[in-house]
């Protein structure tokens, strides 16, 4: 009989990580817009100030998944997700650009820790046979807040025009977030994150159990602790589509209002993206279930690569007629919404659970830090680059740089990852 996938406690977790990932993306889009209508920052400015938070996400990262896997995990969690939810109201008390700036990019120091953390909580409330399938589960609830929560907040600020209403929304509901992981159960064997460093061979599959609580040393230090130099290929593949990500999201609603003068599409692009993440787990569900990560890598990364082609290509094919076609432009655009949505609920569990994957079984939350030290390293120079190549440049040349990149994953994934990832897989069941 197959073990229950949808236990109180899995659900749970998701509905808490569902809740920090809104909090966080429902003021994504409109942050540019904030600090150029209130601050009256230029858009390199934007760029800089936003990127703090990444950086700052990223440099916690590697100590988190120490952390998680050698303390409490339910205590480490606890710390982090009221952290968080606190920080949301530094965003309500800074008048100035300079207090905003400081609040901003310490909030990052939260967030890259509570993202480790209840991603390894996910992991150690599922049972064995079914870990791969409900990590790319997982992966759907962050994935639907990224494409649900921007919509929402560019609909309430279309209607209120208050920053102060979206900024009180996004604590709430980090709030409520904290007190659904609070009644988390995590088992004793995977509560104490302290064990022996000396793993036996049945220690280092996937499906083996932790070993016994009885021994109170702390892991030795080491630079694998901080980061799976194991999966250093998959972290830098994860590193050009979060590049592509970071544009996207933070540079969406200024383009669509400046440069193709959709005023009120950034919400529907968004609700499209939602979409996409639905329906590829109707159509990449039975791959992860059968263990064959690599396909969906792979065709995600591809789905992904042509959406953000025809976002910029159309529009500028669109330029060179006469008259210019409106229909193209909202094409490239919309039509783009759809497939990065598919693309990213394909590829993003894929690597989460290959990254997993080859991971001894005492490292899940350093697992975890690295592929999302390796999404923040992307968003932060997509933040940064995006700002300074559209001020120098144009957006039109901001998000041709992103075709860019993601080819560049996409290319290095095919030569070179897949074939990384086959040799280093702990894991007989997936390929």
């Amino acid at each position: 009989m197959m073990d229950r996938l949808w236990n109180r406690n899995y659900i749970k977790v998701m509905i808490a990580n569902f809740s920090l990932f809104f909090a966080f993306y429902v003021l994504t889009p409109l942050l540019p817009l904030y600090l150029s209508e209130h601050f009256g920052a230029t858009k390199d400015v934007i760029g800089l100030v936003l990127s703090g938070y990444t950086i700052t996400a990223l440099l916690c990262r590697p100590f988190s998944g120490y952390i998680v896997d050698s303390f409490s995990r339910k205590t480490v969690l606890m710390v982090c997700f009221g952290t968080f939810a606190i920080f949301f109201a530094g965003y309500l008390a800074a008048s100035t650009l300079l207090l905003f700036t400081i609040v901003r990019t310490l909030h990052g120091g939260p967030f890259g820790a509570l993202t480790v953390s209840n991603s390894t909580v996910a992991i150690d409330v599922l049972p064995s046979s079914r870990r791969t399938e409900g990590i790319g589960y997982y992966g759907l609830s962050n994935n639907l807040a990224m494409a649900i929560a921007p919509t929402v907040g560019i609909f309430i600020y279309k209607f209120t025009a208050s920053f102060e209403f979206l900024f009180w929304l996004a604590l709430i509901v980090a709030c409520l977030g904290w007190l659904v992981d609070a009644t988390v159960v995590i088992s004793r064997k995977e509560e104490g994150g302290k064990r022996k460093e000396n793993t036996t061979a049945a220690d280092t599959t996937l499906s083996g159990n932790l070993l016994p609580r009885s021994s109170f040393l702390l892991p030795r230090l080491s630079w694998d602790r901080f980061f799976l130099v194991r999966g250093w290929l998959l972290g830098l593949n994860m590193v050009a589509f979060g590049f592509s990500f970071g544009v996207l999201s933070n540079y969406l609603a200024i383009y669509g209002k400046e440069v193709m003068g959709i005023t009120g599409g950034t919400g529907t692009y968004f609700m499209l993206c939602s979409v996409g993440l639905i329906l590829s787990r109707l159509q990449g569900g039975k791959a992860l279930r059968e263990g064959r990560l690599t396909f969906n890598a792979g065709s995600g990364m591809v789905i992904s690569l042509v959406g953000y082609t025809i976002f910029i290509l159309l529009p500028t094919l669109s330029s060179f007629l006469l008259p210019p076609s409106s229909f193209l432009d909202k094409i490239g655009y919309y039509g783009s919404a759809l497939l990065i949505g598919l693309g990213n609920g394909h590829m993003w569990p894929a690597f989460q659970n290959m990254t997993i994957n080859v991971a001894r079984n005492n490292q899940r939350g350093t697992a975890n830090s690295t592929i999302l030290i390796s999404w923040d390293i992307g968003m932060g120079l997509g933040i940064l680059v995006g700002g300074v190549v559209s001020e120098l440049l144009g957006y039109g040349a901001a998000f041709w740089t992103v075709v860019l990149v993601n080819a560049a994953g996409v290319a290095c994934f095919f030569l070179a990852t897949k074939a990384f990832f086959l040799q280093r897989n702990l894991n007989p069941t997936v390929r």
